[in-house]
């Protein structure tokens, strides 16, 4: 319990800089620069209006200063990451608990910038495929064999079918940034577990597609779903069931 309540903390802290990453970055603003302000009316927003989660609540989703709506995703990424944080660390305590919940803190990174502007950051791609070879190669499961495997399979599969797609058919039908994020995906989970991955992603996809339509948006062929976003959700849960282990 004291291991998934760190996990906690630290992962509600990280979707609180990660909510910011992903709204301020597509636009061109400084992430790393600058501190905290209202998007609304631009004044400065004081420690004790930082506190994920709590200050939100605290302040029933509204800057302290104009009133203005604060944008919901932060607390929603904040939420989502302080789960991923107390899931990996108290099933994992120690080195593949951190890997994990790390894992898992770049994956709604890179879900929610697809989700919103079909877009893989490449810096945030390679963050995610360096760390998963270094902690393979710190001991952390999978071996680091299955991890180099699956980050080249990941890639050069996914970008295969991407060519002989838009040689068929004459566009594009997947993102230049989805085989990149599934080789990433790959130094995480090894070769051995892509298929799976892109079963349930492809699920996800369906499941997606069939709530769009019974909401009555035309669903075609020429219907674009952030697939890096079903790829992220695929891939956490299926490294929680083989990985974490208490």
């Amino acid at each position: 319990m004291i291991w998934a309540a760190l996990g906690g903390v630290l992962g509600a802290v990280a979707g609180s800089f990660l909510a910011t990453a992903a709204l301020r970055w597509p636009a061109g603003r400084s992430v790393m620069h600058g501190r905290s302000r209202c998007d609304a009316c631009g004044v400065v927003i004081g420690a004790r209006d930082l506190v994920p989660l709590i200050s939100f609540a605290v302040r029933r989703g509204r800057c302290a200063a104009c009133g203005a709506r604060i944008d919901p995703r932060h607390p929603a990424m904040e939420a989502l990451c302080a789960v991923i944080g107390a899931t990996a660390f108290g099933l994992a305590p120690g080195l593949t608990g951190l890997g994990g919940a790390l894992f898992g803190w770049l994956l709604a990174l890179l879900a929610l910038t697809d989700l919103d502007h079909f877009w893989l950051p490449d810096r945030v791609t390679a963050t995610l495929a360096l760390t998963g070879l270094a902690f393979g190669a710190l001991g952390a499961p999978p071996w680091p064999i299955d991890r180099v495997i699956g980050l080249a399979a990941g890639y050069l599969g996914l970008a295969a079918i991407g060519l002989g797609y838009r040689l068929a058919r004459g566009r594009e039908g997947l993102g230049g940034g989805d085989p990149k994020l599934l080789g990433a995906i790959g130094a995480w989970l090894g070769w051995a577990l892509l298929p799976q991955m892109l079963v349930l992603a492809a699920l996800v996809g369906l499941a997606a597609a069939f709530i769009l339509w019974r909401r009555g948006v035309a669903v075609g062929p020429q219907t674009r779903l952030p697939f890096g976003t079903l790829m992220a959700l695929a891939a956490w849960p299926i490294w929680v069931f083989a990985y974490a282990h208490g």
